[in-house]
């Protein structure tokens, strides 16, 4: 008979825990560790707000945006029509203006302590992981609706510079 299963060794060998035992496990290291986070001075995690996450959204949103602005940029520039330098530095506006924006939107989540990693693609969906102030979460779009919300946002920067050129905007 092996070391592992002689006298009480199979049931040391066992990691089985029951769901009740793990929850009321879980619950009572989570109380103690707020108790000693209280005494320390630490405050528990907050989870992300609504503000989050739409910094969040943004930052997901404006590269896209901006690879498209800058791909019509470059095809625009190659081009032989006849309005290509007023096509070309109206891309490069809005080029700039995202470009802006998206250190606007990489300063706020540095301010807000979230940290969002690479994303996975399962087919039609794209999932980023995120980190915000210690809770670690997901944000899921479905790749139409990140194609919808990239040309909201392009449309949203070209009615901002029409704005600014009719001297009716502000940015």
């Amino acid at each position: 008979m092996s070391k592992k299963l002689a006298g009480n060794g199979l049931w040391e060998s066992s990691r089985m825990m029951l769901p009740q035992h793990k929850e009321q496990s879980l619950s009572t290291r989570e109380q103690a560790t707020a108790a000693a986070n209280g005494a320390a001075g630490i405050r528990a995690p907050s989870p992300p707000t609504a503000k989050d996450i739409e910094v969040i959204r943004q930052y997901i949103i404006l590269p896209v945006a901006l690879q498209i602005v800058e791909k019509k940029n470059r095809e625009v520039e190659r081009s032989s029509q006849t309005l290509k330098s007023l096509y070309a530095v109206a891309t490069k506006v809005l080029a700039q203006h995202m470009r802006e924006d998206m250190q606007r939107c990489r300063k706020s989540l540095i301010k807000q302590q979230i940290r969002i990693f690479e994303p996975s693609t399962d087919g039609l969906d794209i999932h980023y992981r995120f980190v915000c102030r210690g809770i670690e979460d997901e944000f899921t779009m479905t790749k139409d609706f990140l194609k919808s919300q990239v040309s909201l946002a392009i449309g949203q920067y070209t009615n901002n510079l029409i704005a600014i050129l009719r001297g009716t905007g502000s940015r």
